[in-house]
């Protein structure tokens, strides 16, 4: 894959949005539900049922640290990205493989906690099987991402993530709402029960989808052969310690090495401190947008109609949008466009906060500015990380990404009630908007590099945006 991260040619707004035709897109969305049902279901699906049993919050509170296993899946991506599964590597392939492990660990940990009752000394288990589904998941993520980034060219990963991103806030939807529903009428049993049923639209397409044909970069299997036979040389050291040695080396090691090797220092700094800031103003916003809500006045109904409904069709939309802008424009436009529309969002919450009315309609307006921009910027955002990784390391380095541009934003998002303390919602939601300005300079670098290498590779490398 090219390290430009966007060199494709602009399409027609015809062809961009026939490109949502395409059988691996398609295939995208299902897989996108499969990664988005066990999300709700281990934190706040399974928080309602823990708090109406009658658990403590503060043990609700403490189970929620199943989530860390999300964002540190960087540390066994190498181990899917390298080990082939007995039996099954052979049936399905590497990726697919993968991805039929994670499924059926979610889907045996759901029905199995869908057995059990909290209140009656099964929450040791159930916190042990919510963290068997969450690791699960994890590992269908990393799986699934390679799938992704490796199933069509390089001009079609943007509508790649908004099918994922669709069939990701659709599966939220059933996994949170659609379960609440069910345990209203049936019980928590029956609702853990469908949900473990659920599971199997992910394993269904699974065994459907083709397996990509494997990648390799030569310049990767290089650097991986001088270690080896530097190891080889070595013969004080044991057999087994050089075997270990060169699989560690080229699992994790070189990864990190390729992604410089093909960036250079400087340039590739300049990615991780973009990938790092880009979503810094909805993340660090996003976690008081509730208390200011509520601070203004709306009523739970009210919040959940506009901001959990409605807001979640815009977001929907926003990712629809967002894929057809990076197939029509290419990848650096589209992150301009919704790095742009986030800041704007965020200023428009200012103006609603400086005004400070009551007003369903003004409520639903910035909401929808807001999602539509994160749909946006969330899917061009995937479509660059996508573009960065070599096929060699597919599964390794984007779960490194994907854990780097998470990980400012949460680090942020603590001190915001601290901020709004001090300054008020006005002036949070400003402070919020200039954190966007940052990665904006940044891409404008990015940008301009690509183009510049573009040039220099001549016509056949295509025209970035």
């Amino acid at each position: 894959m090219s390290t430009s991260g966007d060199a494709t040619a602009e399409r027609s707004w015809r062809e961009a949005i026939l490109a949502y035709r395409h059988p691996r897109v398609l295939g995208m969305l299902f897989l996108g539900f499969s990664a988005g049902l066990p999300f709700m279901l281990v934190f706040s699906t399974l928080s309602a049922w823990l708090r109406e049993s009658g658990i403590e919050r503060a043990t609700i509170g403490m189970l929620s640290w199943v989530g860390i296993i999300y964002s540190i899946k960087f540390f066994w991506a190498p181990v899917v990205d390298r080990l082939r599964l007995p039996w099954l590597h052979r049936l399905l392939g590497r990726r697919r493989s993968w991805m039929l492990l994670g499924q059926v660990g979610i889907a045996i940990g759901l029905l199995n906690m869908s057995h059990l009752h909290p209140a009656q000394g099964h929450l040791a288990i159930v916190a042990g099987l919510a963290l068997l589904v969450a690791f699960s998941s994890a590992t269908q993520d990393i799986a699934v991402d390679a799938w992704r980034i490796e199933a069509v060219e390089r001009d079609m990963q943007g509508v790649m993530a908004a099918a994922y991103q669709l069939g990701y806030r659709i599966a939220l939807m059933v996994a949170s709402a659609g379960a609440l529903w069910i345990a209203a009428d049936h019980g928590w049993q029956a609702a853990y029960t469908a949900m473990a049923a659920c599971a199997g639209v992910g394993i269904a397409t699974t065994l459907l989808i083709p397996e990509p044909v494997p990648r390799v970069a030569p310049a990767a299997l290089l650097q991986e052969q001088r270690v080896i036979e530097w190891l080889d040389r070595n013969r004080q050291l044991p057999a087994w310690m050089r075997d270990m040695g060169a699989w560690f080396v080229g699992a994790v090691v070189c990864p990190f090495l390729d992604f410089f090797n093909r960036n250079g220092l400087r340039l590739g700094v300049l990615m991780l401190a973009f990938i790092g800031s880009y979503r810094l103003a909805d993340f660090t916003m996003g976690v008081m947008t509730n208390p200011f809500y509520l601070d203004l006045g709306f009523s739970l109904k009210e919040i959940a109609a506009v901001a959990k409904g409605f807001g979640v069709f815009m977001t929907i939309l926003g990712a629809f949008i967002g894929g057809s802008l990076v197939a029509r424009f290419g990848i650096y436009r589209a992150l301009a466009i919704g790095s742009i529309g986030v800041i704007v969002a965020n200023l428009m919450f200012a103006v609603f906060a400086r005004v400070g009315e009551h007003s369903l309609s003004g409520l639903a307006m910035v909401i929808s500015a807001d999602n539509v921009a994160m749909g946006v910027a969330g899917t061009a955002l995937i479509a660059y990380l996508s573009s960065l990784t070599s096929a060699s390391y597919t599964a390794t380095q984007y779960a490194l990404f994907s854990s780097a541009y998470a990980l400012p934003g949460k680090l942020l998002m603590g001190a915001s009630g601290f901020v709004v303390d001090a300054v008020g919602y006005p002036k949070f939601f400003c402070y919020t908007a200039l954190l966007g300005l940052p990665a904006l300079v940044m891409l404008w670098f990015l940008a301009r590099d690509a183009r510049a290498r573009a040039a220099a590779q001549g016509p056949a490398a295509g025209s970035p945006a």
